[in-house]
């Protein structure tokens, strides 16, 4: 007798977060697109980034997505109003969690777990930092030292 083997799902390491279909904004929504302007502009004073600011408008004023309702992202609204942070947020971020890893490593020397993550982190500091350069958003001449050479 053979016995069939079940199939793996298909769902497996997805998020099973999926944006909407249509590219208009949802007919529940009843805000104009000066009032989420304006919504953008007062988070980025206050100092959130642009991530939090996508989700303190789709938690605490029911808006799901900024595009369709502008016409721009969150970032081109924070250009035109002088608001852009100096450094893109995932480089802002690696550099943030290389920092407190470099502070680790100070105080234990011979984890070497940590030492690996923090080479494969400052690798990715490095390659975002070359596609930011390429793409001009930082200058040619800006660099990340690197703590590697301090660790090993």
């Amino acid at each position: 007798m053979l016995k069939v083997q079940q199939m793996p799902k298909q769902e497996k390491g997805k998020s099973h977060s999926i944006r909407p279909v249509s590219r208009r904004p949802p007919s529940w929504c009843k805000y104009q697109p000066e009032e989420v302007e304006a919504f953008v502009i007062k988070l980025a004073k206050e100092g959130h980034s642009l991530s939090s600011i996508g989700t303190i408008l789709r938690d605490q004023y029911a808006i799901p997505l900024v595009k369709p309702i502008t016409g721009k992202s969150i970032s081109d609204i924070l250009e035109d109003a002088g608001l852009t942070p100096s450094m893109p947020e995932d480089l802002a971020n690696l550099i943030k969690k290389a920092q407190t890893l470099a502070v680790h490593i100070d105080k234990h020397k011979k984890d070497l777990h940590n030492k690996r993550s923090m080479q494969v982190i400052e690798a990715q500091i490095h390659k975002l930092s070359r596609y930011y350069k390429r793409k001009g958003i930082l200058p040619k001449n800006w660099k990340y030292e690197a703590k590697v050479a301090s660790i090993t």
